[in-house]
């Protein structure tokens, strides 16, 4: 990064630049939410299955997830700022070719490259930030706003898709080139140009992204076909997945300049937090959906009722940039972040007794604890990824992060239109009922057995890990109310 960032007597522009990141953060964020409420009307449009209705946001996962370690070696070599700009203008550009579908297959091919163009985006983004503001409390404070800003995203864009779905979902996909635009041009104009990476002798490990993105997409693909195929293709799916993700193994304990190094798992921090993140996806994302249909398609809820139903889950736009810094200084990362999973396994168990008839009443705890969760596992695990990274790597860092995440959410999707097509015998109300109440076992285990793995960061610190280096702990300075992203 350039000096001009670094330098302490450029704090206005430091936060200009933050200010951009964080608006690219939030069109992810509000792109996803937006999409979310939409789902039960562009089924009705274009007339989709319950398992094609969930490849319209696997496939946006998948690209994202499929290509972010890919994206993140990309802004190592090839310069921060260049990766950001480049793919938000393609972000830009198939968002809007989204809207324009006539046909399911349309959508999902849109929205798998509008994936693959955030998954080059985001870690350039992120790692601007990893690299320009100083590890620490400095570090802390900009990343705690950065993911504050993601759920402020989320939440404007369940209002936002509430409205714009009832002029028409295709203005959900229309309405984020609006916003990519201001966001693209603001970016030329304040990002700055880094020094010029060295990639003498260096190459991008185009095998390691295939493989791995093979292995990604065949994992998700066999969990989701376990409803829908025999138990023999299914497990030759997954198989061939994990077929794929051993040969990508293989290739990057080869590979002169590998996709991901393998020495950088040797942080324990770090694989709890990717392990941590993918558990986490997978309930949230499967979780969200479930609920969407069972207010849409089953209790006959409006979209924009959907959207204001769910925004109590909104908090966290507040509470990430306000509450999580100053528990996060005072506790640290590992304990606020197994807080806040325990309080999403909470969430998800008040869920569980769904009813055909359930009251508006009986949903908000839900609801608003899942605000409060979030809010205390999303910005600490950010931190946590990163953190002891050399800047060299904070690209793959991020790159790994958020793979976690969206492998998480598209197996988590997945997993709950499986189990949900798996119980529902008939199409009868009652029936739809049995399948939405089986699928909600999939989060809310997920969410437990992240709060376990979490847990293992609290014995680590006991034992004696430098907390710093870990990522476990550390200060972080007076919070700010700076809006923050989900």
């Amino acid at each position: 990064m350039s000096s001009s960032i670094a330098s302490r007597d450029m704090d206005a522009r430091k936060w200009g630049i933050l200010l951009v990141l964080c608006g690219a953060i939030f069109l992810e964020g509000v792109d996803v939410a937006m999409l979310n409420v939409a789902l039960p009307s562009i089924r009705a449009d274009l007339g989709l299955s319950t398992g094609e209705l969930q490849w319209v946001m696997s496939a946006y996962v998948l690209g994202y997830g499929g290509f972010m370690l890919l994206g993140g070696r990309a802004a190592d070599l090839f310069g921060r700022r260049r990766m950001f700009l480049a793919w938000l203008t393609a972000f830009l550009l198939f968002s809007g070719l989204g809207g324009l579908a006539t046909e399911g297959w349309m959508l999902i091919l849109a929205r798998f490259v509008t994936g693959v163009a955030a998954a080059f985006m985001t870690p350039a983004g992120l790692s601007v930030i990893t690299t320009g503001f100083a590890e620490g409390p400095e570090r802390n404070r900009a990343l705690l706003i950065y993911s504050g800003t993601a759920a402020g995203g989320f939440t404007i864009g369940l209002v936002a898709g509430g409205l714009l779905t009832a002029a028409g979902w295709r203005w959900v996909f229309f309405a984020p080139v609006v916003l990519s635009f201001l966001i693209l041009v603001a970016a030329a104009v304040l990002v700055p140009r880094s020094e010029r990476p060295d990639r003498s002798g260096k190459r991008l490990d185009v095998a390691g992204a295939f493989t791995v993105t093979a292995a990604l997409v065949l994992i998700v693909l066999g969990v989701e076909r376990a409803a829908h195929t025999g138990i023999v293709l299914s497990l030759a799916t997954l198989f061939a997945g994990l077929g794929f993700l051993g040969i990508f193994l293989l290739i990057e304990r080869r590979a002169a300049e590998p996709l991901v190094r393998p020495g950088i798992f040797r942080s324990g921090a770090l694989v709890r937090a990717n392990l941590v993140a993918a558990l986490f996806a997978a309930g949230f994302f499967g979780f969200q959906f479930l609920v969407v249909l069972y207010l849409q398609e089953l209790r006959g809820w409006t979209t924009l009722q959907t959207s204001f139903a769910m925004l109590v889950a909104g908090v966290d736009t507040v509470l990430s940039p306000t509450l999580t810094p100053r528990l996060v200084g005072r506790f640290g990362n590992a304990r606020v972040i197994l807080g806040g999973l325990v309080l999403t396994a909470l969430s998800y168990g008040l869920f569980l007794p769904l009813g055909a008839d359930m009251s508006y009443g009986a949903m908000f705890p839900s609801f608003l604890i899942l605000g409060f969760g979030f809010a205390l596992s999303y910005g600490p695990l950010t931190i946590m990824a990163t953190d002891g990274v050399a800047d060299e790597e904070q690209g793959l860092a991020g790159g790994l992060l958020y793979t976690a995440f969206q492998f998480g959410a598209a197996v988590g999707l997945s997993a709950v239109t499986a189990v949900s097509v798996a119980a529902t015998r008939g199409d009868t109300p009652a029936a739809m009922l049995d399948g939405y109440r089986a699928a909600l076992l999939v989060p809310f285990a997920a969410a437990v057995i992240a709060a376990v793995i979490s847990a293992f960061g609290l014995r680590a610190r006991r034992d004696g890990a430098p907390a710093a280096a870990a990522g476990e702990a550390g200060t972080v300075a007076a919070p700010v109310t700076t809006p923050g992203p989900r």
